[in-house]
């Protein structure tokens, strides 16, 4: 016992000694830090810095087809080489009623109609499924449903979180214009252009200004004592922000210190920052909005350790270093006495120079919207310490088509959805020739459980927001008016009696309750509760891809919760507008739900339980209290108890695995 005393002693004071020890080497390390700042000294860049993956210029050779392999574009060729290196080969394509309800799910967050369903099954032309393709990506929904991945990359909210959270009156206008944007196909390049300096691009447009909502779209306290210590915040948050979001770089980290991993001294994140600073201003009290330069002589500083009270050595605006083959400061344009033009061109280099890491990025998410991987699973972080794609020719094959193509956004999802690659099934069950299918799923498991090289298409549980629109859909509920303020449907009575007096002041108009997900109103210090169950990011930060989360409380919400009874008890009444059978019903159900009809097995399973549930109901004890969940409307010819069975029956349908995962 002693013996293991003393070891005990022992290995303390060595694990306390080691512990003292890096604490006075990362001090030293600060403090020789804060002498190069206060010296001026900035390490240099390196070409062998330059060489990291993502800085390189875009770089791919097209594979020859080899083998019996569909391919359907020159996507399916980089996808199949690759495959091909591990034996592999992709699951056969979907069936068209699951394909057609997988595009509309991605590209609008809806069902399909099903009238849409079955024109589609029944398209002989060859390029039926190009035109649906066409057909989706025109609609207005498309815009809509693109916009939620944004806005979250955006850190969108229409408050301004901490303690008051108060409300910024004008903040729906950005996501109106993301939406916009999206839906009139904005080149990219535009698209960048316009939120960085929207309104030096066009300073009579109040749209554009609105575009500029994107920098200061994060938190923000207003009633801080220091407006000096504010803006601070304002401008490191918003220079970390473009640097995750439109560079795929974390150069946030060089805050305070020299990038830790990545070649991004803190000289460049202050120079970075200088672009934005003439155009940040606050008032105590007061919420920021857009950008609104003031062209003025207040110069720009290194700030030492990030701390706003200590300045460091004057700098100018000017790009990270290690972008910029011929790196020079960002020199003010004298156009005017508002704008010093320094965010315009900014933009101009992100989309010129730096071309091939902003296209990346872009058709990196793009194509993570489509899949739900990405081919670099770290979005924001193409840095060092980010992942490296699994498909780097691929990758670039992509970026290189995003640029050719003018930008455009709609021209790279087209060329992704026809691709054999995205039509492919997910399990055999989907397919034509099931055997076949198993087999080839079975191998695939076995050589690639994670899917990294795409041999199958990537299950996933969709969105909150997603859910939400098809439960209102199958109610015949949703309202798709487009545009304007945040709305703000009932919440439960446990949640609002957690908020201050006006906080979430219900609309009285009840038709705006059932708009899409996108128009709710988006508090930064509450969560939709439906939305936050199913994993919607805070919008404190940037949020290049939400979590999936398998919790209790998904299960408890989709099964007992009034929003969803609500919604099955209109479910229900739709679907009851004529007169039907069990079997009618049952199949509407599904057809709606699910965009097919329900196999012989889950007919059988359906109607013993509507008729289980119509005898309980029918024999229930009279004493019993509990209210009955009759359609609405309920039909004339329906007793209450009967009627009640159909309700219990739509609940069913939204709980089904298949009605909230993508196909």
């Amino acid at each position: 016992i002693t013996l293991k005393r003393v070891a005990v002693i022992l290995l303390l004071v060595v694990a306390t000694t080691c512990v003292n020890s890096i604490i006075a080497q990362d001090n030293a390390d600060s403090e020789a830090s804060e002498q190069e700042h206060e010296n001026g000294v900035e390490q240099p860049v390196t070409q062998t810095d330059r060489e990291h993956w993502a800085f390189k210029p875009l770089a791919f050779t097209i594979p020859v087809k080899t083998g019996d392999v569909r391919i359907e574009n020159l996507i399916d060729l980089f996808v199949a080489a690759k495959q091909q290196r591990f034996e592999l080969t992709s699951l056969p394509p979907i069936h068209r009623t699951k394909l057609i309800r997988r595009l509309s799910l991605i590209l609008h967050g809806i069902n399909p109609d099903i009238d849409e369903i079955a024109a589609f099954l029944f398209a002989e032309s060859p390029d039926a499924y190009q035109r649906l393709v066409s057909r989706y990506l025109a609609s207005p929904r498309f815009g809509e449903r693109e916009a939620l991945y944004w806005l979250d990359l955006a850190r969108f909210a229409e408050t301004d979180g901490f303690e008051h959270d108060l409300i910024r009156q004008n903040a729906w206008k950005y996501r109106d214009w993301v939406i916009n944007a999206f839906n009139q196909d904005m080149p990219y390049d535009q698209f960048i252009a316009y939120q960085l300096a929207g309104d030096e691009i066009e300073p009579d447009s109040d749209t554009a200004k609105h575009a500029t909502m994107f920098c200061l779209s994060g938190p923000d306290m207003p009633d801080i004592n220091s407006q000096v210590e504010r803006r601070h915040q304002l401008l490191n948050e918003m220079t970390g922000t473009v640097g995750a979001v439109l560079l795929g770089l974390q150069v946030g980290c060089a805050e305070c210190h020299e990038h830790k991993y990545d070649p991004i001294s803190q000289h460049d994140f202050y120079r970075l920052r200088a672009v934005f600073q003439p155009a940040v201003h606050v008032t105590k009290n007061k919420s920021v909005s857009y950008l609104r330069e003031k062209r003025s002589d207040e110069k720009s500083y290194l700030m030492i350790r990030g701390d706003f009270r200590r300045q460091g050595e004057p700098l100018d605006a000017a790009a990270p270093r290690v972008l910029s083959k011929n790196w020079t400061p960002i020199i003010d344009r004298q156009i005017d006495d508002h704008t010093a033009g320094r965010r315009t061109a900014l933009a101009n280099w992100i989309t010129d120079e730096n071309s091939s890491l902003a296209a990346r990025v872009m058709a990196n998410r793009i194509w993570q919207h489509c899949f739900g991987n990405a081919l670099v699973s770290t979005p924001s972080d193409f840095g060092t310490m980010g992942d490296a794609p699994t498909h780097p020719e691929l990758l670039d094959y992509l970026a290189h088509e995003l640029i050719e193509s003018g930008w455009s956004i709609k021209d790279l999802y087209f060329k992704i959805l026809t691709s054999a690659t995205f039509q492919q099934a997910n399990k055999p069950e989907d397919c034509h020739d099931v055997e076949f299918a198993k087999e080839v799923y079975e191998h695939t498991i076995e050589v690639d459980p994670e899917n990294n090289y795409l041999a199958r298409f990537p299950a996933r549980r969709l969105e909150g927001e997603a859910i939400r629109d098809c439960m209102l859909m199958c109610s015949g509920e949703l309202n798709l008016q487009m545009g304007g303020p945040g709305v703000r449907p009932p919440l439960q009575k446990q949640v609002a009696i957690t908020l201050l007096k006006g906080q979430w002041e219900v609309d009285p108009d009840r038709s705006q309750h059932v708009r899409r997900s996108v128009y709710v109103f988006a508090r930064r210090n509450l969560r939709y509760p439906f939305f936050e169950a199913f994993d919607r990011p805070d919008a404190n930060i940037s949020c290049p891809a939400r979590q999936t989360s398998t919790t209790p409380p998904q299960a408890l919400i989709l099964i007992n919760s009034e929003l969803v009874m609500n919604s099955a008890r209109r479910f229900a009444g739709n679907v009851l507008r004529q007169q039907l059978s069990d079997e009618q019903f049952i199949v509407r159900c599904f057809n709606m739900a699910v965009g097919r009809d329900p196999t012989d097995e889950e007919m059988q399973v359906s109607i013993e339980f509507v008729i289980k549930m119509r005898d309980d109901l029918r024999t229930r004890d009279a004493n019993d209290d509990e209210p009955l969940y009759t359609p609405i409307p309920k039909p004339d010819w329906l007793p209450e108890t009967d009627a009640t069975a159909y309700t219990y029956y739509a609940m069913v349908i939204y709980n089904m695995m298949e009605f909230v995962y993508l196909p």
